[in-house]
């Protein structure tokens, strides 16, 4: 299906949320911004199963959910349709389960109060493979959690990999820097910033920006408060 804008392909869209006027509700958004919803899933069980069936490109999870939360039906996705996005839905902005979703390879997550134009931008944006992070948010959730006193860290990479230039990257990645941001703030041009960011997500194993930002937390690169979050820190 076509964009209704003609902005190119739209993605198919499953719908997983235990409540059935927020599915509902989210339907009629997205159909009528040219968006097809392919299905809907009222657990974790089902929302596994029909990714499965369906193959959809994007899928709106709810965490809290019955029979398997939000949280395991994420990580079965993903493990078996590793091309398929996760956009995490939830009523709190600072939510570990959130959290753990992103390092577990979530590309994004809404509020539930999401308006109808965003909640469109935000499907398709995840469809063409990017991540949604809005920084101030983000960073806040990040902050929380990634440095909690004893917890294991949820991505486990091996910055050593990496070359200073890499390095210098993944810190501004994980500050929320958008590409354009990087090239200004390293005087480089997009696409060799994309070249770097490939090789930084092929030699750590992560899927996205989202867990970039994750990695960065949790190795040090980044620490809380610090500053340089600039744009909506889409690709």
């Amino acid at each position: 299906m076509t964009a209704a804008d003609g902005s190119g392909p739209s993605p198919r869209v499953l719908i997983a949320d235990d409540q059935t006027l927020i599915r509902t509700g989210f339907r009629l958004i997205l159909t009528a911004r040219g968006i097809e919803v392919v299905g809907e899933a009222a657990d974790g069980v089902e929302a596994v199963a029909a990714a499965r069936r369906l193959r959809p490109d994007v899928v709106l999870m709810d965490v809290r959910m019955p029979n398997l939360d939000g949280l395991e039906a994420t990580r079965l996705v993903l493990d078996q349709l590793p091309q398929c996005r996760i956009l995490i839905l939830t009523t709190f902005d600072l939510d570990r389960y959130v959290y753990t979703a992103l390092a577990s390879g979530a590309s994004g997550f809404l509020l539930k109060d999401v308006t109808p134009e965003h909640l469109a931008a935000a499907v398709r944006l995840v469809g063409t493979g990017d991540a949604l992070l809005a920084p101030s948010i983000t960073r806040r959730l990040v902050e929380r959690f990634a440095a909690e006193p004893g917890r294991a860290p949820a991505v486990h990479a091996d910055l050593t990999a990496l070359t200073p230039r890499e390095l210098e990257v993944l810190t501004l990645l994980g500050r929320g820097l958008s590409n354009t941001d990087l090239a200004a703030e390293l005087t480089l041009s997009e696409a060799t910033v994309k070249s770097h960011v490939a090789r930084i997500f092929a030699k750590l194993g992560l899927r996205d920006r989202a867990q970039a930002v994750v990695v960065a937390y949790e190795t040090g690169l980044v620490r809380a408060g610090d500053s340089g979050a600039r744009g909506d820190g889409a690709a």
